[in-house]
């Protein structure tokens, strides 16, 4: 009984708090300056190369663990 209580307070206390978490606006194209004022795109100018990469990487490493796995287990 008591550790049904503290998941319903738990979970109580986490829609109740998230309430005050709201986002903000995003911010005006080329940094609040005129349209077509200046050559930042609209989504800023946030390099996603490096993670792009990383995950690619990853993914790679992964998929080679799982193939190599599947392959020693039939042996």
């Amino acid at each position: 009984m008591k550790k049904t209580i503290i998941k319903i307070s738990a979970i109580a206390a986490m829609l109740l708090l998230s309430f005050g978490l709201f986002a903000q606006n995003p911010p005006h194209p080329n940094g609040g300056g005129a349209p077509g004022g200046g050559n930042t795109p609209v989504g800023g100018g946030a390099p996603i190369d490096g993670g792009l990469t990383f995950l690619l990487i990853m993914g790679a490493a992964y998929s080679s663990k799982k193939l190599y796995k599947m392959k020693s287990d039939i042996n």
